[in-house]
């Protein structure tokens, strides 16, 4: 009976065996498969290092001729500017002008009407 004991532990510890070797096996298989990964992922990272530097130093020339330009062209922001303060203020000396000029009209009128009376009175007084 012993002897059967022993030959069962010596059947399990044998399955245990085959069922660990398979385990190890595949988990080789997994940790070959992970440092093909890594070196594919090591690879593309590198490769993309390499285009964004390249598309940072584009960007950046890219600033820098944008900001040459913009200096180009602020004088004629502040030409535009100082051009829009001086139509504007000749719109407002032009309203005061025509203000001026529409009661001036109105004082002609009066006075005109006035003197119309007054050549008519003085007729009509002579005779």
């Amino acid at each position: 009976m012993l002897e059967v004991a022993y030959i069962l532990v010596a059947l399990a510890l044998i399955v245990f065996l085959v069922y660990l070797i398979i385990t190890v096996q595949k988990l080789g298989r997994v940790i070959d498969e992970t440092e093909k990964t890594i070196k594919t992922l090591t690879s593309d990272v590198d490769v993309t290092l390499h285009h964004t530097n390249e598309l940072l130093a584009k960007v950046n020339v890219l600033a820098d001729d944008i900001n040459v330009k913009m200096a180009t062209i602020d004088p004629l922001f502040s030409a535009v500017a100082d051009l829009s303060l001086s139509v504007s203020d000749i719109n407002d000396h032009a309203r005061v002008l025509s203000k001026k000029a529409s009661s001036a009209g109105s004082k002609t009128i009066k006075t005109g009407a006035s003197l119309s009376a007054l050549r008519l009175a003085s007729k009509f007084f002579k005779k």
